[in-house]
């Protein structure tokens, strides 16, 4: 019987492969309607889709090379193995999710809606980032609360455009409200509350030097399932459902008419 820890990388590994095959399949679909598409909404689909393609690759990448950062752990040896590298490239990653809500608020008529969730995010990478330099979780728990706010912020926009739309909008609209409730409950619930223990747990923080000095060296293989489990819980969700809903999102109807109808805000 395989370790509890292997068997888990398998199966992200697996998903990696099926995310990827995933990309290519969206691609082949979107390019077989696109040109049927007005001008502009083309134009977005295919950000969309190149965006998902950089949010596949860097989830793909931390599937296969696994790392937990403030204690520096990561399941394999490798040249890459490295926190700075895991946390740079889910950086990337990230704000390339957050640019397809943007994308896709413009488009529903919320413009400067749709320009503050960027920043926003940036605003919970840099925290993400003091949490991993200086070793203290309670930044952690500050850059989840902050995507879970813009999270509920995203769909609440959603939600106001209800009576504009039409069966088509409205079906979208249900949809990423009940992806948008599932994903806040769980940070409210799990994540954001995990990082509180962890702060409170106490743990030596470090200087932002020393911090940097330790993510640019290789990470500690750590297979010990124990310290483990926390973050496998919320890290199987994020490489495998986050994922695909990035990839829906080149596929989503346009809701530009009931942005007509509603007036650009």
């Amino acid at each position: 019987m395989p370790d509890p820890w292997s068997a888990w990388w398998t199966a992200l590994c697996a998903a990696a492969l099926l995310n990827a095959a995933a990309w290519a399949y969206s691609a082949v679909r979107l390019g077989r309607h696109v040109d049927s598409l007005p001008a502009d909404v083309a134009l977005t689909r295919r950000r969309l889709l190149w965006l998902s393609a950089l949010y596949v690759l860097g989830c793909g990448f931390r599937s296969v090379l696994p790392m937990i950062d403030v204690p520096r752990f990561c399941l394999h040896e490798t040249g890459i193995s490295r926190i700075f590298v895991g946390r740079s490239v889910a950086t990337v990653a990230e704000l390339a999710f957050v640019a397809q809500w943007a994308l896709l608020m413009r488009e529903a008529g919320a413009v400067r809606a749709g320009r503050m969730v960027v920043p926003l995010i940036a605003c919970a990478e840099v925290l993400s980032w003091i949490a991993v330099l200086t070793r203290d979780d309670l930044f952690h728990a500050l850059e989840n609360s902050t995507w879970t706010v813009v999270a509920a912020f995203a769909v609440a926009f959603l939600a106001s455009r209800w009576r504009y739309e039409g069966p088509t909008g409205r079906k979208v609209i249900i949809a990423a409200g009940g992806a948008a409730a599932a994903y806040v409950a769980f940070m409210v619930a799990y994540v954001v509350p995990m990082y509180l223990m962890r702060w409170h747990a106490g743990h030596e923080t470090v200087t932002f030097a020393q911090g940097l000095a330790e993510v640019l060296h290789p990470c500690t293989v750590q297979r010990d399932w124990a310290l483990w489990w926390q973050d496998a819980a919320w890290l199987t969700p994020y490489f495998t459902l986050c994922v695909w809903f990035s990839l829906s999102l080149a596929h989503v109807p346009s809701l530009k008419a009931g942005a007509a109808a509603a007036g650009r805000p």
